[in-house]
Parts: structure tokens; sequence; C-alpha cells
């Protein structure tokens, strides 16, 4: 294996969020370092990191900087300038690649490399004109969803569309937020399963298990793990998050989000090339989580044991939670029996802002479940004083 970075390395975040700060804190754990660049000093990763480069995540001279002060390069959010990227890497070595940036962050490239990689993914037509929407719809038939090839997550840039009446519509709204849209057949799934796979520098991998997704309003509600499916199931869910890391050259970690058909059948939707919400809960669940096991891969390190302690349950916490001028009752969510708060150091909270989570790890992914709900409920009642 190659030399591993020695303690006191320090290791580049571009992008300050609550990826970038639980990254920030495992690597402080392992003896790291870490310098982060937002454009906000007072981020989430900012406030935990032990440098900072304040500037956009697109400006190349800002990446520069921070390529300059680090020994390799890590990222928490797939939305920046894969131009911005490449510079930074021709200075210092980035994991996952700038070619592996390129295809996740472009929703077109990236269902055209699953195909043509022989990974199973919706039917899709990309569009670039309105000319090219009849023949797509033709080709594809109802119902479908159209989306931007790039900047969209938890729900933005996206619509179900039913008909072409839905379909002129969605063009013209999304159209202007994205020079090429993407159509894809709509999956009626039964379930939602994501993976989350780390692979090192010399091509070890290891997958974290396969856990489920519930959504509300397009954003990440609560993730139960291990997901309630067959072994087989699982067992090709790890294989197919595995095999894509390993055919596209992954060195980091992929979460790979999968539609489970009615009919058994696992499709590919989406790719992220960093640590992903649904992992969360292998903070308390699991012999490594998500986070160190990132700072392991980017710094040469063996990779840990995935091996979870138990099932858990995570729960997301949105900004709807925070009542106006005041905070959630913090203390009587951690009275209940196993629960565990994140929060993220956000200083404002907005309808829809991811602000933290809550984990439970119990005998059972129900039981779990029942405890990070019942934490939830009882953050809507205003902290007393």
């Amino acid at each position: 294996m190659a030399t591993s970075l020695p303690a006191g390395a320090q290791i580049g975040i571009i992008g300050g969020g609550q990826l970038g700060r639980l990254t920030a804190l495992e690597a402080r754990r392992l003896g790291y370092r870490t310098c982060v660049l937002d454009p906000d000093p007072r981020s989430p990763g900012a406030q935990v990191a032990d440098e900072r480069v304040v500037g956009s995540l697109e400006d190349a001279d800002a990446v520069r900087a921070l390529a300059r002060r680090v020994q390799v390069l890590t990222y928490e959010f797939e939305n920046i300038h894969a131009g911005a990227a490449e510079v930074a890497e021709a200075l210092v070595p980035m994991h996952p690649s700038s070619s592996v940036l390129r295809i996740a962050q472009h929703r077109v490239r990236e269902k055209e490399a699953l195909a043509r990689l022989g990974f199973p993914v919706p039917r899709f037509a990309a569009l670039g004109a309105r000319d090219e929407l009849g023949g797509a719809l033709g080709r594809l038939g109802f119902p479908l969803v159209m989306k931007t090839a790039v900047a969209g997550y938890d729900g933005r840039g996206q619509a179900v569309v039913r008909g072409p009446e839905e379909a002129e519509r969605a063009f013209e709204s999304l159209h202007d937020r994205s020079d090429t849209l993407i159509l894809e057949e709509f999956v009626d799934f039964a379930m939602e399963l994501s993976v989350i796979c780390a692979r090192g520098v010399d091509g070890q991998v290891a997958c974290f298990p396969v856990v489920e997704n519930r959504h509300r309003n397009a954003i990440l509600d609560v993730t139960l793990a291990p997901a309630e499916v067959p072994a087989a199931v699982s067992s090709r869910a790890r294989q197919m998050a595995a095999g894509i890391a390993e055919a596209l050259g992954v060195v980091g970690l992929l979460a790979v989000e999968m539609f489970l058909t009615r009919q058994g059948q696992l499709i590919v939707n989406e790719l992220a090339p960093r640590p992903h919400n649904s992992g969360h809960y292998t903070l308390d669940a699991c012999c490594v989580s998500q986070f160190e096991q990132l700072v392991r891969a980017v710094c040469r390190l063996p990779l840990g044991a995935t091996d979870a302690c138990g099932p858990a349950a995570m729960a997301n916490l949105l900004g709807d939670l925070w009542p106006e001028g005041g905070q959630p009752d913090f203390a009587g969510a951690l009275a209940v029996p196993g629960v565990r708060l994140y929060l993220y150091g956000k200083a404002q909270a907005r309808p829809g802002r991811k602000m933290g989570h809550l984990t439970c790890v119990a005998d059972s992914t129900s039981a779990a479940l029942a405890r990070v709900l019942e934490a939830r409920s009882r953050l809507e009642r205003p902290a007393t004083r």
C-alpha cells in the first residue's frame, strides 16, 4: 500500500457545509488538520477546521489557494466548478478525482456513463432545446421526471410530468436553470435504497450496509439501517455499488442511490462522490463512520470495517422545526433513551434547510425509528427557559 499521510498533515475540503464539518471532526480525531474552502467564514465546516479559505467554490484562484495549503484534497459537495477542481488537482492529489466529479455532477453524463458500463438505469433522454421535447416524449411515454442536468439536489430542479402540457410548463421553468435537461421514465418503486462504498488508493473496497431512505417533500426524512430487504437484494446492491466505484476509479466515497422496483429489480438513480445524508447513522451504528472512512481513504490508510453494531435509524432536522426567535426543545428530545443529537452550527433556520439530525441504535430498525421520531416530535415544543 502507498505510504499514508503522517499525522499532522492537512486535508483540504472544498465546501464547508455539514458534511465538511463532520469530516473535519473525524479528521481531527485521527490526528489530521483540515482547511475548508467556503464563501461563509462561519460555515459549519469553517467553525471546526484548523484553517479556512473564504471564497467561491467556483473560483479557480480560491481553489488554488486551498490546494497550496494542504497535502490532499476532497470535497463535500459535487456542484463545484470542475475546471477549478482540475486546477487544484494539478497541484495536489484530489479524491475523488475531477473525472469522477465531472460525471457525477451532470445527470446526463452520469446516466450515459452508467449505461455504457452496463449498470441498470431508468430510460432517459437528454434535452437541449424545446424542439427536442416532442420526440423524447414519444420515445419515453408518461409519466416522466424532468430534471436539470446540473445543480439539482433535495428535490430542486426537477418536476414530475404526466402529460404534454405539464412537460411544456416544466421545460419552461427548468430550462432557465440549466441549458441541458434530462427526461427519465418514472420508476414505480417499492423502496428507495442507498449504499455508501469506500475505495482506497490501493483498490481496497468496503461497502456500508444497504439502507432504506424515506423522503418528505423530496428531502430525505428518515433512514433505516439496515434496509429490510431479502439478503439477495442486499448483496446485489452492495455488489453494484462496488462495481460502479471500481469502474469509475473512485478513491474516497461513492454513495449510490437505487430504486428497488415492485418486481425486485434494482435501478441506479443517482451517484454522489462524497459523504451522504443517508450515511449519518454510521456515526453511531458502525465500526467506522462514513466520515472516518473518507479520511482513511484519502490519507491512504487501511479502510475500516463497515459492520454495524446494531439496527439504527436517522431522522433529519429541518429548519421548519425552529420556532421564530427561539430554539426547539433539545432537552426533551435527548430524554428519549438511546437518541443522539447532531447540530450543524447553522446560524439561520429556514424551512427545508438541514439543521441537524437524530440517530438511535436499538434492537430493531422499527424500535430505532420510533425513538428518533418520538425525539423529533418533542423538538416541536419550544424550549422552556
